[in-house]
């Protein structure tokens, strides 16, 4: 798909593309079928039992006859970008040189399309591999507005979305996502601020700051991931690409009396009860 020989330069073909830059200039480690079985599984555990950290996992796959350790399983839940969701005291540090926000929407009604946008990433398991999604929503509406793709964690795949998301559907009053190294990194919220977007941030951990988009997660994966067996990443991103058609345009959603998020979104007949 990339030709490093081409004459035109990597970062015009990754944009071509619709791919991460970053993804561009990764070479992954190849990953054992052993470690990938037990990826999908855990993805699937952390859906059920969000609060469910390493030492509890770990219980559930030995309980399963999977035969791992905690250390292992931690280095697993890092490589897949997820933690059990509960709130701590005292774990709200930020990487070096990245400012932790904070968080807006304490109270705050959800009364209009446009009004708060939240963000985040997940796993999405594949055959042989496995990719990155991050999306942006709209949280009255619940509607996908930008995703992305990529093989890895850096923040150039959120910023693109991002990006995307602001010059298709013009800019919410506030952007929320949670405390990870993506949306601190000053290239992230720079897009933000330039844009005069207030940001806002989880508390570390909160699943309850975010609930709309965690929804989104376990609702894409058993209605579309889990059901299938991507080969490649462009497989991946064509069924990803019409299943998110579909649950922004056809799927009704009972939160929203039963309308589709695009009704929601760009017609609103009737006011829907506040969001928060």
């Amino acid at each position: 798909m990339i030709d490093r020989k081409h004459r035109l330069s990597l970062t015009r073909q990754s944009r071509a593309l619709k791919i991460s830059r970053g993804s561009v200039y990764y070479r992954p480690r190849p990953v054992s079928v052993a470690d990938l079985a037990l990826m999908r599984r855990i993805d699937e555990l952390h859906l059920d039992y969000p609060f469910a950290g390493s030492r509890m996992l770990q219980g559930l796959l030995l309980g399963e006859g999977y035969k791992v350790g905690r250390l292992h399983v931690r280095t697993l839940m890092k490589r897949m970008g997820i933690e059990a969701i509960y709130r701590r005291p005292n774990t709200s540090k930020p990487a070096p040189g990245h400012k932790i926000y904070p968080y807006l929407l304490r109270k705050v009604p959800v009364t209009r399309p446009n009004q708060i946008w939240a963000m985040d990433i997940t796993y999405i398991p594949m055959a042989r591999g496995f990719v990155y999604l991050a999306a942006v929503i709209d949280w009255f509406s619940r509607r996908v507005l930008s995703w992305r793709l990529s093989i890895t964690l850096e923040a150039d795949f959120c910023i693109e979305a991002v990006e995307e998301a602001l010059v298709r559907h013009g800019k919410p009053d506030i952007f929320n996502t949670d405390q990870g190294s993506q949306f601190t990194s000053l290239a992230f919220t720079q897009v933000l601020k330039d844009a005069g977007i207030a940001i806002s941030m989880d508390g570390k951990g909160a699943w309850r700051d975010n609930v709309f988009i965690e929804r989104l997660w376990h609702t894409i994966k058993y209605e579309e991931v889990y059901l299938h067996a991507y080969a490649n990443v462009p497989e991946a991103r064509a069924a990803l690409g019409k299943y998110l058609v579909f649950y922004n345009t056809k799927r009704p959603h009972s939160s929203l009396d039963r309308q589709t998020p695009d009704q929601a979104y760009f017609n609103t007949p009737q006011p829907i009860p506040a969001a928060a």
